[in-house]
């Protein structure tokens, strides 16, 4: 690792460090402020809670955010482009979209005052996982619709880094900027930060000791403990996740801390439930479930109890950093995401954990699923490492294959690769391809 990656350590803002007393009350508050703003403005939560027989005044207690009602991603979907709006389109600062690949797109929008908030809270989240002020931020992430390369572009900014906004693709030109403008922060997805290496490589460029990069701001994709390990040891850096999604606001909605033992989840502008994803029913603290928030500071889009399919715990035991803030743990996957193989239950990042750091892997891979008769099939296609010679490829599959069904009690085809033929992506990266009929 770098000389230059520092601890993280330091004082924290006062918002951070808030007793739990103080920021219960706080929340409240505000949880009456943003119920009344979704009633009074926009349609559908008022003709969802008038069902349940909730007005705004009867919120007296967090516990009453349970007689909410859900709010799904469909809801933007079948409400576009601008019914969730609690704001005139006039008083829009900024949209946001998905790519709507799927479908139409889902739409968000911002106030002045939202914009002004995202970017407090990604400069908190990059503080918290290491940056500093006067750092050259390099960020990969996309810019334009998607949230993520405007959010950290404004976060840092507004930290007091100096920002090259890259944005993705055209990677060769990455590391040679990287190297150039002597970048010590990396914000993209973990998958590209991985591509980035790759290309070094591939230049005769090592990153890991010839750059001054210290501190990786990875998410928009789950990844595992594995992948972690491997994007330090080839970029040479602290690698951070920092959670966010465009709904609730985009990335730095949480972030971990220098602990790296969970992700702080920003309690002042957020509140975050764990329920039961099959009853809607909450579970107990530190239990695994779907990850629900309800914002608490949001003018534009009031989101009340956002379904965000994330499946994750959340603690809120005292942390050692001295933050207050709830953490949550690592998202281990998405309820849309889940595959059942005969019966079992697997995520795509838990076959990343098998297959990264395993030797002759690269770490790239996808998951091809069909349809066999009535049962779900899965071919998981892994990427040999360069220098393994195609001789070797069918003893590879079967150790795969074997470590597979060890780990996770599922039996796989696995087919190994040539290094290179595994697509990579710019962005989020494609670990399913699904081919079951629709």
């Amino acid at each position: 690792m770098n000389a230059s990656a520092g601890n993280g350590s330091c004082l924290h803002p006062a918002q951070e460090t808030m007793p739990r007393e103080q920021l219960a009350a706080l929340q409240l508050e505000r949880l009456r402020a943003t119920v009344k703003n979704a009633y009074d403005n926009v349609p559908l939560h008022r003709s969802r809670l008038d069902a349940a027989g909730v007005r705004p005044e009867d919120i007296r207690s967090l516990a009453d955010v349970q007689q909410l009602p859900f709010t799904l991603k469909t809801d933007l979907r079948d409400h576009y482009p601008f019914g969730m709006f609690a704001r005139p389109r006039a008083e829009l600062a900024r949209l946001h979209a998905s790519s709507g690949t799927t479908g139409k797109p889902t739409v968000v929008g911002y106030t002045m005052r939202d914009l002004d908030n995202w970017a407090d809270l990604m400069a908190r989240s990059l503080h918290a996982g290491g940056a500093r002020r006067g750092d050259v931020v390099h960020n990969a992430y996309g810019y334009g619709l998607f949230t993520g390369g405007l959010g950290a572009h404004y976060g840092a900014e507004r930290l007091g880094a100096t920002v090259v906004p890259m944005s993705g693709g055209s990677t060769e030109r990455q590391v040679s900027l990287i190297m150039d403008f002597g970048a010590r922060v990396l914000c993209s997805t973990p998958s590209y930060a991985l591509a980035i290496a790759e290309v070094a490589e591939q230049q005769g460029v090592n990153l890991a000791r010839d750059s001054s990069l210290g501190v990786g701001m990875f998410g928009a994709e789950p990844w595992s403990d594995a992948m972690r390990v491997e994007i330090e040891a080839r970029l040479g850096l602290r690698a951070v996740d920092v959670y966010g999604l465009s709904e609730i606001m985009g990335p730095g909605v949480a972030c971990e801390c220098e602990q790296r033992n969970g992700l702080h989840g920003w309690e002042d502008h957020f509140l975050f439930e764990v329920i039961d994803p099959d009853t809607g029913r909450p579970v107990a603290d530190g239990e695994p479930g779907e990850l629900v928030i309800t914002t608490l500071t949001k003018e534009a889009l009031p989101m009340l109890r956002y379904r965000t399919r994330d499946i994750t715990r959340v603690s809120t035991a005292p942390c050692g950093c001295g933050r207050t803030h709830a953490r949550i743990l690592r998202v281990t996957g998405r309820n849309d995401d889940m595959l059942i193989i005969r019966g079992v239950n697997v995520y795509p990042s838990q076959v990343e954990a098998v297959l990264v750091g395993l030797e002759g892997v690269a770490p790239h891979y996808q998951l091809v699923v069909e349809r066999h008769g009535a049962l779900d099939h899965v071919t998981i296609e892994a990427e040999a490492q360069p220098g393994l010679e195609p001789s070797a490829f069918d003893a590879l599959a079967r150790r795969i294959g074997h470590q597979i069904k060890t780990m996770l009690g599922i039996s796989a085809d696995v087919v190994v690769k040539r290094p290179g033929e595994i697509p990579r992506s710019q962005g989020k990266a494609v670990r399913v391809r699904d081919l079951r009929p629709k």
